[in-house]
């Protein structure tokens, strides 16, 4: 495969990985500012909460639309590859919000406010959302070698 029909394919994926986050991010912040500021959950632990609930879309877009086009391994093998690397993506997401509101906080002297929270949230999410690409593009929905 040639360069240019190889960097085209990789941008048609990307665009739309970056489609499904989209909408994987607004039910994650949604969720999240739900839990922070409506019933009082801690930042981590709603951070978490929050992912998880987002994990559903993510992994149904990511698998129906995104690498639809890539061969399946076993469900189960999948499934667990996702969630493997989703619990690495959400561990680190919640030490960024931990570690980023904990920073915020000792530079004003007190408990960081909505908007200083939701950066940090939404900054840890940029992140998370490269690392996530990087092991969905290679690990989850790789292709497959042909056989021999």
């Amino acid at each position: 495969m040639n360069p240019p029909s190889r960097l085209r394919r990789l941008a048609g994926v990307g665009s739309r990985f970056l489609v499904v986050g989209a909408l994987s991010t607004l039910i994650e912040v949604g969720v999240f500012n739900l839990l922070v500021f409506v019933w009082g959950w801690d930042v981590v632990a709603a951070k978490i909460m929050a992912s998880l609930v987002a994990l559903v879309n993510a992994y149904i877009g990511n698998r129906e639309w995104t690498f639809r086009h890539r061969d399946r391994r076993g469900r189960t093998a999948e499934v667990l590859l996702f969630l493997a690397t989703n619990a690495v993506c959400t561990a680190l997401g919640a030490v960024l919000v931990w570690v980023g509101v904990e920073a915020i906080g000792g530079v004003l002297g007190r408990t960081p406010g909505a908007v200083a929270v939701n950066v940090v949230n939404l900054v840890s999410i940029v992140i998370v959302v490269l690392l996530r690409f990087v092991l969905y593009h290679g690990v989850v929905f790789r292709v497959t070698s042909p056989k021999a």
